[in-house]
């Protein structure tokens, strides 16, 4: 907490977080789940090294985490509602005509078999296999600021194909299998639906080399950056079908040295390529592929390429 943080400061900000709930209030019918809600809400924004129920339970005072357990696994809210409520929220203050929607995944380390999803699987948290559940999330950045606008748990096969298993985790039955990228794919779907001003859309390979994928952006008009691996077949107009091949005959003339925007230490810097790619496309769209090599050489003395 700031040192210069004043009473009048810390009224201000209750205040303005009372407001915010208001806003969500109301989808949690009882007030007993609301009040809990919003104790739940703080304990999230509070300094805790650990963000459990016992601790967050402790942060609001409660002698044990019954309190906060039920809010989450047998409480009558509608999640999916809070959900259009932070939308729209974030829309008011952040909306803006520039704004990029950003696709990414994230693992959530678990011990055991029960949490909905959970199983040994590839988690970007830990940078390993792990058991873990796996979300497949939104966000939204815009010059006025960014945050997360939405979210999907990723079912794997092993979940899906059992469904006794499903509904002893209160997953519905009728939820099907879905890969990753059509998890994206159905929120895409909701913020365009909801009129959410979008310039770009913008994800990593696990969602570049998906083919669906990227068409479903085109089909929607929107324009995108994505990952691909350097296997990745483009066709450009340098020589060579792969991408790796293709950068790697890029002529001298047509690398840039360009910043990719101001970190700790100053600019960015890379040097950048641009290739057009040889793809059939939405009527109106170009495919290009845009390469991005490091100043510097690794241990291994190579510079690295994106």
């Amino acid at each position: 907490m700031p040192d210069d943080l004043t009473a009048a400061d810390l009224q201000e900000w209750v205040t303005g977080l009372d407001v915010l709930f208001g806003r969500v209030a109301g989808r949690f019918g009882r007030v007993e789940p609301r009040r809990q809600a919003r104790a739940y809400l703080l304990g999230l924004l509070a300094p805790i090294d650990r963000k459990n129920s016992w601790q967050l339970a402790e942060a609001a005072g409660d002698t044990a985490p019954d309190r906060m357990q039920r809010l989450l696994n047998s409480a009558r809210w509608d999640p999916r509602q809070v959900r259009v409520d932070l939308r729209e929220y974030v829309m008011e203050h952040l909306g803006h005509h520039d704004g990029v929607l950003i696709v990414d995944e994230t693992g959530f380390l678990k011990k055991g078999d029960k949490s909905a999803g959970v199983q040994r699987q590839y988690s970007g948290t830990a940078g390993r296999v792990e058991n873990c559940q796996v979300g497949v999330f939104l966000a939204y950045a815009s010059p006025l600021g960014r945050a997360l606008i939405d979210a999907e748990l990723y079912l794997p096969r092993s979940w899906t194909d059992e469904r006794d298993r499903c509904a002893r985790a209160g997953i519905p039955a009728d939820v099907p299998f879905a890969t990753k990228p059509a998890l994206a794919r159905t929120m895409l779907v909701r913020v365009l639906q909801a009129g959410v001003p979008v310039s770009w859309v913008t994800a990593d390979e696990a969602y570049g080399l998906d083919f669906k994928f990227r068409r479903f952006l085109e089909e929607q008009r929107l324009s995108y950056v994505v990952a691909v691996p350097k296997s990745q077949w483009v066709g450009t107009d340098w020589d060579g079908d792969r991408a790796d091949t293709a950068t790697a005959q890029a002529p001298a003339e047509a690398w840039k040295r360009r910043s990719c925007g101001r970190g700790a230490k100053g600019e960015r810097l890379y040097d950048w390529a641009l290739g057009s790619v040889r793809f059939e496309v939405e009527p109106g769209y170009q495919r290009w592929l845009l390469a991005r090599r490091s100043l510097t050489p690794n241990a291994k003395g190579e510079r690295e390429l994106a």
